[in-house]
């Protein structure tokens, strides 16, 4: 079985995320993914509750609760965020948000930071992608970010020439895209407690 066939790459994220300014013209934008003929496009307020484990540096934890999705996800932190693990628990929405749980749970395996933060987003889904715009916001900081996700990953090159292929037909070059996650780019706190492993 090769390295980067589907099924090694069933649990890795294979996105570009790229920081916006204030200048962004997200109409032309959404024109530009329009002509594309996207599946369906969706916008939803989501929350996240991101968690770092005491002793463990390899990886982040996210709460996500919104109206489509209710997951639990295990995220590898690393120097570049273009193709890491992910591994989503889906925790369903037919017991509600399960945040008190969740908190508690992670609380006896050693919690020693957690943030939440808030995003507005509108997604455009495709059969091989997911682009993504969206405003994230924490209780100090906020930025603006489109992310464009390859969701079909018959290969790690193929999957990585889908991102190419949507970041060009929607006027993004791939030379200037951000390679923090973003708790990182949200949370100073974030940073000095990785700086402390």
């Amino acid at each position: 079985m090769s390295d980067t066939g589907p099924e090694k790459l069933r649990f890795k994220e294979i996105e570009h995320k790229f920081v916006l300014d204030d200048q962004f013209d997200l109409e032309a934008f959404g024109a530009a993914l329009a002509v594309l003929n996207p599946t369906r496009t969706t916008s939803i307020s989501v929350l996240d509750t991101y968690y770092l484990i005491d002793g463990r540096g390899g990886f982040v934890i996210r709460h996500r609760y919104d109206e489509e999705l209710h997951h639990l996800t295990l995220k590898a932190l690393a120097a570049d965020t273009e193709v890491r693990d992910e591994i989503n628990l889906d925790l369903g929405h037919h017991a509600g948000n399960q945040q008190a749980q969740v908190d508690a749970f992670l609380r006896q395996i050693g919690v020693i930071w957690s943030g939440s933060l808030r995003k507005e987003l509108t997604v455009w889904y495709f059969p091989d992608i997911e682009v993504v715009h969206y405003h994230a916001s924490s209780d100090t900081r906020a930025v603006q970010c489109v992310e464009f996700e390859a969701t079909h990953k018959p290969s790690l090159a193929e999957a990585l020439e889908t991102v190419h292929r949507y970041e060009q037909a929607t006027g993004f070059d791939r030379a200037t895209r951000s390679s923090r996650s973003l708790p990182e780019i949200l949370f100073p706190e974030f940073d000095a407690h990785l700086s402390k492993r």
